[in-house]
């Protein structure tokens, strides 16, 4: 199985910014975390940062065919952005969507997602298990028949 993690705005600031919220770890924690976890599973994991909403976009394009799954942290982008949520349609691959802080008790603006609504799963407020717990899922239900590389 292979699995795409992309991640968003700032995750890059981990460690640095809103400690209260994100804490001391750090962005290549993070990464180091994905991939152990990725491993112990199996699963082929290539995990990307990007600040840049058309780098996303382009990513999830290019996902298809390439893997079987995507992990997606889209941060801000998760609550204003049609273009993501038309890019993850387009590729038709499963998606589990993750936030380290729980979304839902923080402002607003926060409480609705654009990729909740392709979004297989959505994993709130579990730090950096919320990945750990996205790479079960995946590998549940998709690790176990190698895979279909689509969705529905």
């Amino acid at each position: 199985m292979r699995v795409l993690v992309l991640n968003r705005p700032n995750l890059n600031m981990l460690g640095i910014r809103e400690r209260q919220l994100y804490g001391d770890r750090t962005y290549s924690e993070l990464v180091e975390f994905i991939k152990q976890e990725g491993k112990q599973k199996g699963v082929f994991v290539q995990v990307s940062q990007s600040n840049c909403e058309g780098r996303l976009i382009t990513a999830i394009q290019r996902a298809r065919g390439r893997f079987d799954a995507i992990i997606l942290n889209a941060a801000g982008y998760t609550f204003t952005n049609i273009a993501i949520l038309d890019a993850l349609k387009a590729v038709s691959l499963p998606v589990v969507e993750v936030h380290l802080t729980d979304i839902g008790s923080r402002e607003d603006f926060r409480k609705f997602s654009y990729v909740a609504l392709y979004a297989e799963k959505v994993i709130v407020g579990k730090g950096f298990e919320g990945y750990a717990e996205a790479l079960d899922y995946l590998f549940d239900k998709y690790g176990s028949s190698g895979g279909d590389g689509g969705k529905g």
